[in-house]
């Protein structure tokens, strides 16, 4: 086998959260690399999506030879300041309740991380949560 594609494992990752925001209530999301003018005063959702580590998981085999590769999402929620931060937490729950702790197209994720309010908002204007989730999957070789 080949290695992974690593963009179609992103694209299972990325359409599972527009196919959610998509639905009502809806909320604009915004991928790495995208152009985008943020709503004054709405809420919307940046997703960053990064692998990073990989491990063997058949070292010095010579036919069915297995890589685990782990990966982050962050998904970065923003809404209007001065309403509080109670639209952020319920478009979080409803990321948290995408992602945890599911299997995904041979996508592991594990339980989410946050909701978390950021001190310093980026871009600045907006009231910055953040859901983080890590995931992993098998590349077969």
């Amino acid at each position: 086998m080949a290695a992974a594609d690593l963009n179609t494992i992103r694209a299972v990752l990325e359409s599972r959260l527009a196919t959610e925001l998509a639905s009502a209530p809806v909320v604009p999301v915004v991928f790495h690399n995208m152009a985008f003018d943020p709503p004054a005063n709405s809420s919307w959702v940046q997703c960053l999506t990064e692998f990073g580590a990989s491990q063997y998981l058949g070292q010095g085999l010579t036919a069915n030879s297995q890589n685990r590769v782990i990966g982050l999402i962050t998904v970065n929620v923003f809404s209007a300041l001065g309403v509080g931060v109670g639209g952020n937490y319920v478009i979080a729950k409803r990321i948290r309740d995408l992602y945890n702790r599911v299997i995904v197209s041979g996508v592991y994720f594990d339980a989410p991380i946050g909701p978390e309010v950021l001190a310093k908002a980026s871009p600045e204007g907006f009231l910055q949560t953040q859901v983080r989730v890590t995931f992993e999957f098998i590349e077969e070789l």
